[in-house]
């Protein structure tokens, strides 16, 4: 019995183990978006002051749901590996909020997935950060 894609990205998640370090919970994937969640957590603040979560943090999360997106994508073959990510912070997130990232597959083509995505914390008018990318679409084996 065959695994329907939106299993498997989300069971590929799962299974990461930085992902798992920064306790990410996958919150939905279907056709072509994903949506993944990062709890506040002391042990990744960027900086001490002002208590936020440092940047490498959202980074990671921002990778890994547009991934996820591209897995998930109705077109993909399989895996996926970023080529690049352009990352715009916006704002710093808002320290003991938990930051949730939505991407979406946009588009499809034989080599190569494009992506945009959204970070946020509480307040869904302000994004904390905003991405776009591209990612290897994995060729179908014989």
């Amino acid at each position: 019995m065959a695994v329907d894609k939106s299993t498997l990205a989300k069971q590929f998640i799962e299974y990461l183990p930085h992902c798992k370090a920064l306790g990410m919970k996958v919150l939905r994937i279907e056709d072509g978006l994903a949506e993944i969640e990062l709890p506040y957590d002391e042990r990744f603040i960027g900086d001490p002051e002002s208590r936020v979560i440092h940047g490498g943090a959202v980074s990671a999360l921002m990778d890994t749901t547009g991934g996820a997106s591209v897995i998930a994508h109705p077109k993909s073959p399989g895996g996926t590996a970023t080529i690049n990510l352009r990352i715009d912070y916006m704002r710093p997130a808002t320290p003991g909020q938990t930051i949730t990232c939505l991407a979406e597959c946009y588009h499809i083509t034989r080599s190569v997935a494009f992506v945009r995505a959204t970070a946020y914390d509480a307040d869904r008018e302000r994004p904390v950060a905003s991405a776009t990318g591209a990612f290897t679409v994995e060729e179908k084996k014989a």
